[in-house]
C-alpha cells in the first residue's frame, strides 16, 4: 500500500493538518464540498459588493437635482453620470492589487476588508451634501471594495469541477439580484419623508438626509455579513510549519515548493499573454460596458418627464421594477441556468442571448407611447428579458476566464478582469448620462429623435460583444486533466 501511495501525485493525495486549503479539497474528494453552507457565502458577499454599485441609480438625478448645480434639467443627466461612474473609477486603479493580495494572503481578509468598507463608505455616501462629496465617497467605497474578483476566485476552488458551474452560477445570480435589488432599494426607500411621512416626519434626520436610508440599510447588512465572514472558509494552501512533517518529508516539500514556485514565476510573467484569459475579459469589458450604461440609462429614463422622452415614473416604480426582474433571475439562474447550460455550453448560449437582446432593446423607445397597466406589463416583461440575458452572458465568461487559469493565478486574473471591466464601465454611466441628456435636447429630430439614439448606441456596443464570441478572437483553454491534477 506504501508503494502504491508513493506512485501517487503528492499534491493531489497529501493534506496538512493545518491547511485551510487542504480542508477545502478534502471536502471536496469526499463529494462534500456543494452545501448550503459555501452557497450562502458566495451570496451575502456579493450582494455586499453589488448593492451599493447601482442602488444609487433610481435616486441619483434627485440627489444631484437638489445639489442645485445643474444649470438645466437636461444636465442632471449628465452630473448623475459623473456620480455613478466615480465608483468604477476607484475600483479600475486597485482590482489588480486586490486580487494580488488575495493570491498572497488569502481570499478571506480582502473580502473582510471589501465588506467593512461597504459599511463605512456607503454610510458616508447617504449623508453628502454636495456633488463633491459624492463623487469623492463612491470613489473611495470602489478603491477600496476588491471583494468580488477573490469571491469568484473562491466560487471556482470551493467547487470539484463538475460543480463549479453551479458555483459560478451563484455568483451571477448573485449578482444580477444585488443589481436590481440595489436599485429597488434605492427606488423604495429613497425620499421617505415624501413617501411614509408616517414614519419619517418631515423636518427631521430623514427630510435632511433624503437618501441616506437605502445607503444605510445596504450598510447594515454589510455589517452583519462582516461579523459572519469570520467562519469563511479559506481556500489557499498553507503548508509550511506543518506538523506532519519529517526530515526527508520536508526536504521533499522544499524541492517541489522550489519547482512550484519557478512555474508560478514562469506563468505569472505569462498571463497577459494567455490568450483564452485575455480574450474573454475583452469580451467580458464590452458586455459590461454596455451594462452598466443600460442600468443608467434605464433608471435616468424610467423618472425623466414625458415631455423629455421618459416614462414619468417614481423612485419606487423603478424599484418594483428592478425587484421583479431580481426575483426572475433568482430563479432562473438556480432553477433554470444549470441545465440549460448544459445542454447548450456556455458559449453557445451567451452567444443566443447577446442576439436576442437587440431587437429587444431597440423596442424600448416605443414603450412611450403606453400608458397605465399596458405599460407596467410591458416594461417589467423587458426588463425580466434584459436582465436574464445579460446574466447569461456574464456566467458564460466567469466560467471561461476561471478555466483558464490556475489556482494561484486565479485572484490576479479576476483583478485584472475587475480593473479592465470598472475601467469601461467608467465610461458607461458618464457616458450614458451625458448621451442621454444630449438626446433629450434633439426630440425633434428627423434622424433618431430622443432616445431612440441612445438605445441605439447600447445595441452598437451589444452587437460587437456579440460579434467578439465567436472564434478566431475568443479563445477557450483546451483541457489537461492530468497536468492538472498533478
Amino acid at each position: 500500500m506504501e508503494e502504491e501511495n508513493l506512485g501517487q501525485p503528492l499534491l493531489k493525495k497529501r493534506y496538512y493538518e493545518n491547511c485551510p486549503g487542504c480542508k477545502v479539497d478534502q471536502a471536496k474528494e469526499l463529494g462534500t464540498d456543494v452545501s448550503i453552507r459555501n452557497l450562502s457565502y458566495i451570496w451575502m458577499t456579493m450582494l455586499c459588493g453589488t448593492l451599493p454599485v447601482a442602488s444609487l441609480f433610481p435616486f441619483v438625478y434627485f440627489m444631484v437635482k437638489d445639489f442645485n448645480i445643474a444649470e438645466s434639467e437636461e444636465d442632471i443627466s449628465a452630473y448623475a453620470g459623473y456620480v455613478g461612474s466615480s465608483f468604477m473609477l476607484g475600483r479600475s486603479f486597485t482590482s489588480i492589487l486586490w486580487g494580488i493580495i488575495s493570491d498572497r494572503y488569502g481570499r478571506k481578509p480582502v473580502i473582510i476588508v471589501g465588506v467593512m468598507t461597504v459599511v463605512v463608505f456607503n454610510t458616508l455616501f447617504g449623508l453628502s451634501t454636495n456633488l463633491w462629496m459624492a463623487i469623492s465617497m463612491r470613489f473611495f467605497l470602489g478603491s477600496l471594495n476588491g471583494l468580488i474578483g477573490p469571491v469568484k476566485a473562491y466560487a471556482t476552488e470551493i467547487f470539484r469541477e463538475e460543480k463549479q458551474a453551479l458555483g459560478l452560477s451563484s455568483v451571477v445570480a448573485a449578482w444580477g439580484v444585488g443589481l436590481v435589488i440595489g436599485p429597488a432599494l434605492g427606488g423604495y426607500l429613497a425620499q421617505p419623508t415624501l413617501k411614509y411621512p408616517h414614519l419619517f416626519p418631515k423636518d427631521s434626520f430623514w427630510d435632511k438626509f433624503p437618501y441616506f436610508l437605502p445607503c444605510f440599510v445596504i450598510s447594515a447588512f454589510a455589517f452583519v455579513v462582516a461579523i459572519a465572514c469570520i467562519w469563511f472558509p479559506e481556500t489557499l494552501h498553507y503548508h509550511n510549519g506543518s506538523k506532519e512533517s519529517s526530515d526527508n518529508v520536508e526536504a521533499a516539500e522544499v524541492g517541489s515548493r522550489e519547482t512550484e514556485k519557478d512555474k508560478m514565476n514562469k506563468t505569472d510573467k505569462s498571463i497577459f499573454l494567455n490568450w483564452p484569459l485575455m480574450s474573454s475579459i475583452i469580451v467580458y469589458c464590452v458586455f459590461s460596458l454596455h451594462d452598466i450604461a443600460y442600468q443608467e440609462v434605464f433608471s435616468l429614463w424610467a423618472v425623466s418627464p414625458r415631455r423629455l422622452g421618459g416614462l414619468n415614473f417614481k423612485t419606487n416604480d423603478v424599484g418594483n421594477v428592478m425587484a421583479i426582474s431580481g426575483f426572475a433571475i433568482i430563479i432562473y439562474q438556480l432553477a433554470l441556468y444549470p441545465s440549460v447550460q448544459k445542454a447548450c455550453g456556455p458559449v453557445n448560449l451567451a452567444r443566443i442571448t447577446g442576439a436576442l437582446s437587440i431587437p429587444l432593446l431597440q423596442s424600448y423607445p416605443f414603450m412611450t407611447l403606453l400608458t397605465g397597466s399596458t405599460l407596467y406589463l410591458v416594461i417589467n416583461i423587458a426588463s425580466i428579458l434584459k436582465y436574464i440575458m445579460s446574466e447569461t452572458i456574464s456566467t458564460g465568461l466567469f466560467l471561461l476566464q476561471n478555466r483558464a487559469v490556475e489556482q494561484h493565478q486565479r485572484g490576479a486574473a479576476n483583478g485584472i478582469a475587475m480593473t479592465a471591466m470598472s475601467a469601461f464601465k467608467i465610461i458607461g454611466p458618464a457616458g450614458g448620462g451625458a448621451l442621454l441628456a444630449w438626446s433629450q435636447k434633439r426630440l425633434n429630430a428627423s434622424f433618431l429623435p430622443g432616445t431612440h439614439l441612445v438605445f441605439l448606441v447600447l445595441n452598437i456596443v451589444e452587437g460587437l460583444g456579440v460579434i467578439l464570441m465567436f472564434k478566431p478572437f475568443l479563445g477557450e483553454k483546451k483541457e489537461k486533466p492530468m497536468e492538472q491534477l498533478q
